[in-house]
C-alpha cells in the first residue's frame, strides 16, 4: 500500500526530472546559438538601427555589456526555440491528473497561447518598433545625438515583447473565464465600455508616450477581446460532450466503496416490468 508521503515524494522526483530535462534542452539550444550571438543581437537591434540618424549608433556603457547583452539575447531565443519541449514536459507532468474533458480543453488552449504570444512578439517587432523609433527620430532636437545603450535597448525590447505577447492572450483569457464559469458572455458584453477604456489605459502605461504606439496596443486589445467573445459564444452553443471513462472514474470509485451504486439498465427494466405486471391499465391491482 502506497502512503501519501510516498506518492508526494514520487511527484516531487518526477517534477525535478522534468525540470532538469527542460533546462537541459534550453542549455543545449543556447550552446548551439552562442557562435551566432552577435548576429542575433544585430537582428534584434535592426528596427532601431534603421531609424537612427546618419552616423548614429548604439553604445555600451558597461565594460562587459558588449559580451553579456548578446548572450542574454541568445538565451532568450534559446528559450523560445525550446519552448515546445518545455511545455511538453509541463503537460506530461500535469496531464495524468486531468479528466478527459479537461485535457480536450487545456491542450488547444496551451497551443493557442503559445502561438498568440509569438504573434504578439512579431507584431511588436515588425510594426510597433518601426513606428515608435520613427517617431522618436522625428522629434529629435537639433544638436542632440540620439544614441541608446544596448542594455537599456534590450530592457525596452523585452518589456515590449512581454506586453504585446500578454496582450494577444486576451482571447484565451476570455475563453478560460467563460468555460470555467467565472463570468458569462453576456456579462462580458456589458463590461465592453469599461474594457475599451482599460485597453487605452494599458496602452498608455506599457508603451512610449506617443499616440501611435498607444493606439497600436489599445486597438488590437479591443479587437482580440471581441474575438474572445465570439469564440466563447460559439463554444457555449456547442452541445456538451458525453461523459467519458475518465470522467466517470470518480463515480465508479464511489460506487465500489458502497457510498452509492446506480442501478444498471437491466435492473431498471426488471423493476419496471414487475410494476406493469402488478397493476392494471386503470391502476388497480389484479385480483
Amino acid at each position: 500500500m502506497n502512503l501519501p508521503e510516498d506518492s508526494f515524494l514520487s511527484h516531487l522526483v518526477e517534477l525535478r526530472d522534468r525540470l532538469i530535462r527542460a533546462l537541459l534542452a534550453i542549455g543545449i539550444v543556447f550552446l548551439c546559438l552562442t557562435p551566432w550571438a552577435q548576429d542575433i543581437y544585430a537582428l534584434l537591434a535592426h528596427p532601431l538601427l534603421a531609424k537612427l540618424p546618419q552616423g548614429g549608433q548604439m553604445i555600451a556603457t558597461d565594460v562587459i555589456g558588449v559580451f553579456l547583452v548578446p548572450m542574454k539575447v541568445a538565451l532568450m531565443v534559446a528559450f523560445l526555440i525550446a519552448l515546445p519541449y518545455v511545455l511538453y514536459q509541463i503537460w506530461a507532468f500535469v496531464a495524468p491528473g486531468l479528466y478527459a474533458h479537461e485535457k480536450r480543453l487545456a491542450l488547444p488552449l496551451v497551443g493557442a497561447s503559445v502561438v498568440l504570444f509569438f504573434v504578439g512578439m512579431a507584431f511588436a517587432y515588425f510594426l510597433v518598433f518601426p513606428a515608435v523609433f520613427g517617431f522618436m527620430a522625428s522629434v529629435q532636437p537639433e544638436g542632440v545625438a540620439w544614441m541608446t545603450d544596448i542594455e537599456k535597448y534590450l530592457s525596452f525590447v523585452l518589456t515590449t515583447f512581454i506586453a504585446f505577447g500578454v496582450t494577444f492572450e486576451v482571447p484565451v483569457a476570455v475563453l478560460v473565464l467563460v468555460q470555467a464559469g467565472i463570468v458569462e458572455v453576456d456579462k462580458l458584453r456589458e463590461w465592453r465600455p469599461y474594457i475599451i477604456v482599460g485597453a487605452f489605459v494599458i496602452g498608455a502605461i506599457f508603451t512610449p508616450p506617443d499616440v501611435i504606439s498607444q493606439l497600436m496596443m489599445a486597438i488590437p486589445l479591443c479587437l482580440l477581446f471581441e474575438l474572445g467573445l465570439l469564440l466563447a459564444r460559439f463554444l457555449h452553443r456547442l452541445p456538451a460532450p458525453a461523459a467519458s471513462v475518465d470522467d466517470s472514474a470518480g463515480t465508479a470509485a464511489s460506487s465500489e466503496s458502497g457510498l452509492w451504486k446506480p442501478a444498471s439498465g437491466a435492473e431498471m427494466d426488471t423493476v419496471a416490468g414487475s410494476i406493469d405486471r402488478q397493476e392494471k391499465p386503470d391502476g388497480k391491482p389484479e385480483a
